[in-house]
């Protein structure tokens, strides 16, 4: 697959997450892919994706992904982005605060046939957490 189909279905993914239309992710991502860094209790496959992206909507309803910079050959896309939103629902078991939160992260994606096979990634977690009102070092 080239660049161009690649590109497509990565920013379907970033519309669906946005938009939490999320039934789009069995179109993004392969039956069979494999995250090897998957989210706390995120399950395998496509369904582990909606989970993860469902539990942030609700946790973010705000929620909004800005890619910084990309990086790309004709089978992997990888990606610098900011998350942002806002505190408004129920987060790894944190209350609402209502506070705004940004955080970086990166993802590379591997693909065959226009569909994410593989993913690899690493989120500012500690930030996110902090920034809930939890000390998640302390």
């Amino acid at each position: 697959m080239s660049y161009q189909q690649n590109a497509a279905t990565q920013e379907k993914l970033a519309g669906g997450a946005m938009s939490g239309e999320l039934d789009v992710f069995d179109e993004v991502f392969a039956s069979n892919v494999v995250d090897h860094d998957p989210a706390p209790d995120q399950g395998p496959g496509p369904d582990g994706f909606k989970e993860f992206f469902s539990t942030m909507r609700t946790a973010f309803p705000d929620l909004h992904i800005e890619v910084e910079h990309e990086v790309a050959d004709d089978d992997n896309i990888a990606i610098a982005y900011t998350l942002t939103g806002t505190h408004q629902g129920e987060f790894m078991g944190i209350a609402p605060t209502g506070n705004k939160i940004s955080v970086r992260g990166m993802q590379i994606a591997r693909f065959e046939d226009g569909m994410i096979v593989e993913r690899w990634g690493s989120s500012d977690e500690v930030g996110l957490l902090s920034q809930c009102g939890v000390d998640p070092l302390g």
